[in-house]
């Protein structure tokens, strides 16, 4: 396979260079025409380079946890980096990548179909692990989504409350004692920062047993119990209405066949003069699928969509889309913090888990972070309201509420 996996080499690496040794001790090296990054790998066997030669989006991530695929003098984002960089769609593809990747978006409506049994088992594949895992590379609060960076010099604790202001602004919480609904309120964060900085009586839902467990003793903890609430339930059970309804981080794993549903959902549990916040990644390209790699080993089911399909669904709910924003790059230094994070806990995190899952771990975080800066990823906020006059004429209020939010904390 080597001579196939040679050939796909020299017309793939256009910028920047990546250098193989392979598992006979030769070096090749590609590339090297254009700038670009640079990285040195080393495949170890030949069962390696064969599997690198017809699916490669699987195998480099099983590689590199089976020590198949080893950086040389530098770290698995440089060899991602020069990958990643060269995913150019003007680039020739040889036909067999092509067609596995046709047959993919025709089978994602199958590989994403996620009924409540289902969607359990996917949260419980990810958001099950080992509580203390997430406390050695997320922030105190444990917010497992993109943080807010005004300026990109924020600590990450600095922008992750940032992020939780953010969308209290959006939220409109301009009175005490709004209901608000959670949907996917993790380790239970922006729940209790809306209890407690806004008077909000709030109800969280997760489908993690680990991250209700915490969220509900962190409510115990913090006194917060008696105006926040958190359940197990899946959001297509929910039928009860609420002033506010927000999601952070949990619409990537609805499913794009569950996207209409969604909607309805959030329509009929808001008020009549209610505000709906959803903060998702998505992609600034046509639709397409999820990696492989992602779908087996990080988020089975999921999928970070095109916004022609967010938007598409939420016409059909009849709900209004009241404001949108794309926050490009804050993903990607939130997720360089984590990366940072967790190589400074790697010895931790292994006596929690082992080499393998540190592996599988590393490449998740670092080609996350790479899909930011060179894949046409990145996150929206869309705010959603029932009654077009739900929500003042312009985007002022938004600033105002913010700022006024940000100075009472510099208070604190």
């Amino acid at each position: 396979m080597r001579p196939v996996l040679d050939r796909i080499l020299r017309r793939f690496v256009v910028l920047g260079r990546l250098t193989v040794r392979w598992p006979d001790d030769t070096i090749t090296t590609y590339g090297g025409t254009s700038p670009g990054p640079e990285a040195l790998v080393a495949m170890t066997s030949w069962s390696t380079v064969r599997r690198m030669t017809f699916n490669p989006a699987l195998a480099a991530g099983e590689a590199y946890m089976d020590g198949g695929l080893m950086p040389v003098d530098g770290t698995i984002y440089d060899f991602l980096d020069v990958a990643m960089t060269n995913m150019d769609p003007e680039v020739a593809r040889q036909p067999v990548l092509a067609l596995r990747d046709w047959l993919a978006l025709w089978g994602r409506r199958i590989a994403q179909f996620n009924p409540a049994g289902r969607s359990r088992r996917n949260v419980a594949h990810h958001y099950d692990l080992n509580g203390r895992l997430y406390s050695l590379f997320l922030d105190r609060d444990r917010q497992y989504s993109c943080a807010y960076f005004p300026t990109g010099t924020e600590t990450l604790e600095q922008a992750q409350e940032a992020k939780k202001r953010h969308i209290a602004a959006k939220l409109k919480l301009d009175r005490p004692d709004l209901s608000v609904l959670d949907i996917g309120s993790g380790w239970g964060g922006m729940a209790l920062t809306l209890a407690r900085d806004y008077g909000a009586r709030v109800t969280g839902i997760t489908l993690s047993t680990e991250q209700l467990a915490e969220a509900q003793a962190r409510a115990q903890a913090e006194g917060l119990a008696d105006r926040v609430e958190f359940q197990l339930l899946d959001y297509r059970a929910l039928h009860r209405k609420f002033d506010r309804i927000v999601s952070v981080g949990m619409f990537e794993h609805v499913g794009v066949g569950h996207y209409r549903r969604f909607f309805e959902v959030v329509k009929d549990n808001l008020a009549p003069d209610g505000v709906a916040l959803l903060h998702a990644i998505g992609r600034m390209t046509p639709p397409g699928t999820t990696n492989p790699w992602i779908t087996r080993y990080i988020f089975p089911g999921g999928y970070c969509p095109a916004l022609s399909e967010v938007f598409a669904a939420a016409e059909k709910s009849g709900l209004w889309v009241t404001d949108t924003e794309v926050l490009r790059l804050h993903y990607a230094i939130t997720l360089n913090h984590w990366r940072r994070r967790f190589a400074a806990n790697r010895d931790a995190i292994m006596g929690l888990y082992d080499e393998r899952f540190c592996r599988m771990f590393e490449f998740y975080l670092a080609a996350s972070e790479l899909a930011f800066r060179r894949a046409g990823q990145m996150v929206f906020q869309i705010q959603l309201t029932r009654d077009q006059q739900a929500v003042p004429l312009s985007r002022d209020y938004m600033f105002e509420a913010e700022r006024r939010s940000a100075a009472s904390t510099a208070r604190v």
